[in-house]
């Protein structure tokens, strides 16, 4: 279901419009255009967008994505194709602050319905920025930091407020369902003859998530340890949702790459917290993790902040690799 100009030529689209045909059919594989379909047309900035809109839209929608499997959302630079078939949807779905080309495109396009998740629930900061620049997060460090940041240019001040908040907030399964439920809200005012079956599958989609939640809940109470290392700082509203700490190699970039004192801190913590595990995740280099795991004596394993689903996902939707996701947290911390 991604727009991949591989597959639709220049050629073919102008022969199509042409014909009259407004928009080019599609093996179930890759999507067509993302406007003038008969359907409610929805374009989806990467998966945890595309996963709400199918759920909810059903055979109502015509979903199509921005972010290809396998493709680093936060890297992603829009092709001017995508940003013209942006403008013929009938609605976006975004989530405003994790990929800056698309929240660009958006504040240009016409679209009619725009829906930014971050709206729908509460974003937080989770401490995890100074990572970002290379820092660790102590308190007086921290501290040093909120000092000097009054020294900045306001042109500084207002990058670091804008990288403050987490975006990852999909991995928590209780404010995933709050974004659901604004999902479903502006899909019935949109397109209000079907309004009906989208607020029935949105109230099945809740449910599910409901149950996932639960399982998380069951399955965390009672562990040997609270603490676990990922590669990067996606993990924040899971941690805090069910009492556990994450400890991030590098920020929310998954790319930084983390100091020689920030790889020593981990090496000491594993060895006061009972740390059994460093988590990497499938879009995103493992060597990082793969060496602090070796200095340290730990094991690996796989936990996915769930950007993109590829054929190495265990699992192939949301609740199936979040269900693994739960398996990998019980084994690593200990599950009694």
């Amino acid at each position: 279901m991604n727009v991949r100009r591989r597959n639709i030529s220049g050629i073919a689209v102008t022969a199509a419009a042409a014909l009259g045909l407004g928009t080019l059919s599609a093996c179930s594989g890759d999507s067509a255009a993302a406007g003038n379909t008969d359907k409610f047309d929805v374009v989806a900035s990467f998966y945890p967008m595309q996963y709400l809109a199918e759920q909810i839209g059903g055979d109502h929608v015509n979903v199509t994505t921005l972010t290809e499997p396998g493709q680093e959302p936060h890297d992603l630079e829009l092709s001017a194709k995508q940003t013209a078939q942006m403008g013929e949807a009938d609605a976006v779905l975004y989530l405003k602050s994790l990929q800056p080309a698309v929240d660009e495109a958006v504040g240009q396009s016409d679209v009619k319905t725009k829906i930014d998740a971050a709206t729908l629930t509460k974003l937080e900061d989770h401490g995890n920025v100074e990572h970002d620049h290379g820092h660790d997060h102590g308190g007086e460090e921290h501290a040093a930091e909120e000092h000097s940041e009054e020294a900045h240019s306001e042109e500084a001040h207002s990058e670091e407020e804008e990288h403050a908040l987490d975006p990852h907030v999909w991995l928590d399964p209780v404010k995933y369902a709050e974004i659901a439920e604004g999902v479903a809200s502006a899909f019935e005012k949109a397109d209000p003859d079907n309004a009906a079956d989208y607020r029935k599958n949105a109230d099945a989609l809740t449910k599910k998530l409901a149950d996932l939640n639960t399982a998380f809940e069951d399955g965390l109470a009672n562990t040997d340890t609270k603490v676990f290392f990922t590669n990067h700082a996606a993990f924040g509203y899971l941690a805090e949702r069910y009492g556990l700490t994450q400890e991030a190699i590098n920020g929310l970039d998954p790319e930084s790459e983390p100091s020689p004192a920030r790889i020593k801190e981990l090496q000491d913590e594993a060895k006061a917290d009972g740390v059994t595990t460093v988590f990497y995740e499938t879009l995103v280099s493992d060597k990082t993790a793969k060496t602090l795991a070796k200095d340290a004596g730990l094991k690996t394993d796989v936990l996915d902040p769930l950007e993109g689903i590829t054929e190495k996902s265990k699992g192939d939707d949301y609740i199936a690799v979040m269900e693994s996701n739960l398996k990998a947290l019980e084994a690593a911390l200990g599950t009694k």
